[in-house]
């Protein structure tokens, strides 16, 4: 910028010349100057508030374009990720097919500890050894005092045991708030929820997360926040299931066995209404897994669907059902079981060396002979059988939806020889779980189609494939019905309530080849009402003997019928099933009054 003196000497010399005030001139350069300054002070600080309100203008719309966004989007529930962000430790509840809670949260705390604020570490000790007894003494010293800065003491304590500590007067305990999960019904339908433990941890907040059984199936339900804290409705009664661990383990102890099961699955929309694995645990306090020795032997071991067994002579009703289906014989078509039957260079024999002689079709499946299923077999050939019992789920992990169901593989052989399908008739050379034969068993008693088991609340029947003929499936339930009323299943008849089904009693396989000589899995799979089944009841006991005779008795109709015939006595009331009178015959008839 070019300045002009504010005393120019031309001007100066030009005004004395004239007589004038050089003086004026000056003061009137200074005043222009000022204007100039003024001029241009004024054309910066427009150009500042214009910038100024660009800036303004762009974030407003930028402002307003976002929240337009936000305002159109779906609500998303942001999920922490980040160390130190927020812990959601919300989870919805599991309640029975009536609504009744299985598994809830409760509110409580966990204690801390934080040495460097402690006051009397040694006196904080003693006290909570005295509260908590399961604490060591020795190493909550040690903690105390050491160099350690923060350290869990309980993660999971009650109101008393909190008020206890509170009395202790100790700075450097202190409490952080927990969501706990909580089973009020105790042990009961333990192996089906599983249990559920803290997962990412804060001393504000801990996330609960699904560890075993529906809870971790259906971990990733439970914990969604967009499910609005629906509870998650299972198939499982819980009246059913209190009165079904009731007697299973009365059996379980009289029958001197060393662990049992049972499924109650309704045969149309495949249901598990109640499913039972002894010796339980309390998932409030879940044990832990045993590292040695047998695993069948933990609490933790899931019977009904981790327990892959040999089951015995219960599989021989599908060899008659699938002759039958195959028009191959009818229920009165007759084999003579004396005949030796040798195939593959094995001899097959019956149980305890009996001769049953001639047998049609259905005493065979009646007086559960090993020949005469043999022979059906034989007749049906390998690659059909194997075909069925693909059909039926035999040869796959069940899709029951608990995350130990996928460990329960069956196991069967490789190549499907004509020996093969001998044994695998009546129950030896396959290995399946009881949900297995329970969902096989409901395609026989509802009319031939296939349902899938399931521990979900079913709003209606499920509409499974066709496995065999509907006239093959009555005629299967007739048999099985002959097995109860005259064969070895004689002592499953209820009052009230007909009862069909099928024995089964298979020596259990030692660790490094053959058979126990006095050790058996006894079953009875079952069904009732027998003259419209509705439900399927499978009772599976691990080494059972009864000993009220002279001898004793390890085979299914001494052991798992009583059992199982007591169950449904005990459920078909609870299950709506009203008992039926059988009606007299005529000369029973007795005339009490008349006019």
């Amino acid at each position: 910028m070019i300045r002009t003196p504010l005393r120019p000497l031309p001007r100066i010399l030009e005004a004395r010349e004239k007589g004038e005030n050089p003086d004026a001139i000056e003061r009137e350069n200074i005043r222009i100057r000022h204007e100039q300054m003024r001029d241009q002070s004024r054309l910066r600080a427009e150009g500042r508030l214009l910038v100024l309100g660009v800036f303004f203008l762009c974030a407003f719309v930028v402002v307003g374009a976002r929240m337009s966004m936000l305002a159109s989007s779906e609500p998303v529930e942001p999920r922490a990720a980040a160390p130190g962000s927020v812990i959601s430790n919300a989870r919805a509840d599991i309640v029975d097919r009536h609504g009744r809670i299985l598994a809830t949260n409760l509110d409580t705390h966990a204690l801390y500890a934080q040495p460097p604020h402690m006051v009397e570490p040694e006196r904080a000790a003693d006290g909570l050894v005295q509260i908590f007894p399961d604490l060591d003494r020795d190493r909550l010293l040690r903690d105390f005092t050491g160099k350690r800065k923060f350290l869990w003491v309980k993660k999971k304590i009650s109101p008393e045991q909190m008020q206890a500590v509170h009395e202790l007067g100790e700075p450097g305990l202190m409490f952080g708030p927990r969501e706990m999960r909580l089973y009020p019904n105790g042990k009961l339908a333990a192996h089906i929820l599983g249990g559920a433990s803290f997962g990412k941890e804060g001393v504000g907040a801990a996330e609960v997360i699904g560890i075993a059984g529906v809870e971790k199936y259906f971990d990733d339900y439970l914990r969604d926040p967009a499910n609005g804290n629906a509870p998650l409705e299972l198939s499982i009664d819980l009246t059913v299931q209190a009165a079904a661990e009731r007697v299973l383990y009365g059996g379980m102890r009289i029958m001197n066995a060393k662990g049992a099961t049972s499924i109650l699955m309704d045969v149309e929309t495949g249901e598990v209404i109640s499913a039972v694995s002894l010796p339980d645990f309390d998932p409030n306090d879940r044990p832990r897994p045993i590292l040695t020795g047998d695993q069948g032997d933990s609490p933790l071991f899931n019977r009904f669907v981790q327990g892959v067994y040999e089951l015995g002579s219960v599989y021989k009703i599908f060899a008659a059902a699938q002759a039958i289906d195959l028009g191959l014989v009818s229920p009165s078509t007759i084999f003579d079981t004396n005949e030796p039957l040798k195939v593959g260079g094995h001899r097959i024999g019956e149980f305890h060396n009996k001769r049953y002689g001639d047998l049609s079709v259905t005493d065979i499946i009646v007086k559960s002979s090993n020949r005469g299923t043999g022979r059906l077999a034989l007749m049906i050939g390998p690659t059909r059988q194997k075909a069925l019992m693909e059909r039926l789920g035999l040869l796959h992990e069940t899709p029951f939806e608990i995350v130990e169901a996928a460990t329960g593989k069956p196991l069967y052989p490789t190549r499907w020889t004509d020996v093969s399908a001998v044994t695998i008739s009546y129950g030896h050379g396959i290995s399946t779980s009881p949900m297995h034969l329970a969902a096989a068993y409901s395609a026989i008693a509802n009319g031939g189609r296939m349902v899938k088991p399931t521990v979900v609340k079913q709003s209606g029947p499920q509409e499974g494939t066709r496995v065999m003929s509907a006239n093959a499936a009555l005629q299967a339930q007739r048999m099985l019905r002959a097995v109860v009323t005259s064969g070895t299943a004689s002592m499953a008849e209820v009052a009230g309530y007909q009862v069909a089904g099928k024995t089964g009693t298979a020596d259990k396989p030692k660790p490094r080849g053959g058979y126990y000589e006095d050790k058996v899995i006894a079953t009875f799979a079952s069904m009732f009402p027998a003259n419209d089944p509705q439900y399927v009841l499978i009772v599976t006991l691990d080494e059972p003997v009864e000993t009220s005779g002279d001898k004793p008795r390890r085979t299914a109709g001494w052991t798992a019928v009583p059992v199982a015939a007591e169950m449904i006595r005990r459920v078909a009331p609870l299950l709506g099933l009203r008992p039926q009178a059988d009606p007299l015959a005529l000369n029973e008839v007795v005339l009490t009054s008349g006019q």
